[in-house]
């Protein structure tokens, strides 16, 4: 536990797990976090993270859960109870705090005189922040210290709930008017798994622009290396992190980690805090923001449109999108190209994707159904231009309307 009974943030834990496991073989470390993550309060869930220090994959998760229901469903009779210590007091802060020199370079951000504004979202991230800018000299103002549980502060989400999505405009309201106070402006999901990134140049920077520039920042754009698509989920780098054989894991909904400078791995999760502290790294050594560096990229490799929206879907419409196969879809072609390819597993390791993916020569969507809210998710890019990616997703919202049953 928290040695000042504080808030940990889940790639805390993913780091405290990996450094305690170290150079062992028994009596290994896990962890358990409870949180809404960037989800609204109410849908707020259960974390473990196994030895790997990774999310836990579903034949865990999914005994953890049939176990608990049974348990509730019994009036907890059969719950084994012993006399454990009290769990012993950890201090995470200084852990992590003190060992992010080993994956960033915030000796750079503080001689650049960086001027960063951050916003936790009222998460647990909070107290990170401030020692972080304590520690290592950085000109860093944390603009909103609230730690509300009811997260009553924020601006709500595309559909009226409160949802803390820094990767969202609507949640990120706040920072994104602060942009021209900052050379930059970053936020975090209340677990810190996730990041937001706003310059002056371009604003709020799409997820998947940022990680482009983050990726073409540490390995070098056009190297020719090796690129591994997997279905939507952490778990599926958790290997690859561990024995270094991916260098960066990344995925749409902001979420993302790299290894140390050693090769080592850093953290099998998600973690929203280097993300933050990698680009206002970029910006102390380039000379410019990611969001330029993103610009830069698409003048050398052309510049896709990229869009996702989000559509209400009951549990059975879930299961049904979830599902899909391609005979399912009753068309040739998508936004007047040919379609080349219907997936439903990953390229990069034949792993089901939960929902299914259309391509075509001008652009592609993916859809499938979130795993913690009662809506599904179409991910779509064109590389064409914003008619044509609206053309992707009108076809999109109807082939998948169709085969789940939405009208």
């Amino acid at each position: 536990m928290d040695a000042d009974d504080g808030y940990t943030p889940t790639p805390v834990i993913s780091h405290a797990i990996l450094c305690a496991n170290r150079g062992r073989s028994e009596h290994l470390a896990d962890g358990i976090v409870v949180t809404p993550s960037h989800n609204p309060p109410e849908d707020g869930g259960f974390k473990y993270n196994p030895p790997n220090g990774g999310p836990a994959d579903t034949d865990v998760t999914g005994w953890i859960q049939n176990e608990a229901n049974r348990l509730l469903a019994a009036g907890l009779d059969g719950v084994r109870r012993t006399a454990l210590p009290r769990p012993r007091p950890h201090n995470y802060i200084a852990a992590y705090v003190g060992d992010l020199a080993s994956v960033v370079d915030l000796e750079v951000v503080r001689s650049a005189g960086v001027r960063i504004g951050v916003d936790p979202l009222g998460g647990a991230s909070v107290a990170y922040w401030q020692a972080i800018a304590q520690r290592y000299g950085l000109d860093l103002t944390v603009v909103n210290e609230s730690d509300d549980p009811r997260f009553g502060f924020m601006t709500v989400d595309w559909d009226g709930k409160i949802r803390m999505d820094p990767s969202s405009p609507y949640a990120m309201a706040g920072l994104i008017g602060l942009k021209d106070h900052f050379d930059l402006a970053l936020g975090n999901d209340a677990d810190a798994d996730r990041h937001g990134i706003v310059t002056r140049t371009s604003g709020l920077l799409n997820p998947n622009h940022y990680l482009s520039a983050a990726i073409a920042y540490l390995y070098g754009a056009d190297l020719g290396r090796r690129v591994l698509e997997v279905p939507v989920g952490f778990k599926w780098f958790v290997s690859g992190l561990l024995d270094g054989s991916l260098g960066f894991g990344g995925e749409e909904s902001a979420g993302a980690s790299f290894l140390r400078h050693t090769g080592e791995a850093w953290t099998t999760d998600k973690d929203g805090i280097i993300l933050c502290l990698l680009a206002a790294e970029m910006t102390a050594r380039l000379g410019y923001d990611p969001g330029e560096l993103y610009r830069q990229l698409t003048e050398r490799f052309g510049s896709p449109v990229y869009r996702r929206i989000d559509a209400p879907a009951n549990q059975e419409q879930k299961a049904r999108l979830a599902r899909l196969a391609a005979s399912d879809l009753h068309t040739t072609d998508l936004a007047g190209d040919p379609i080349e390819t219907v997936l439903t597993t990953a390229p990069g390791n034949g792993a089901p994707i939960g929902g299914l993916k259309v391509v075509a020569r001008n652009g592609w969507f993916a859809a499938r159904p979130s795993g913690t809210e009662q809506t599904y998710k179409i991910y779509a890019e064109s590389f064409v231009d914003d008619a044509h990616l609206e053309r992707i997703l009108e076809d999109a919202q109807r082939l998948v309307g169709a085969a789940v049953g939405n009208t």
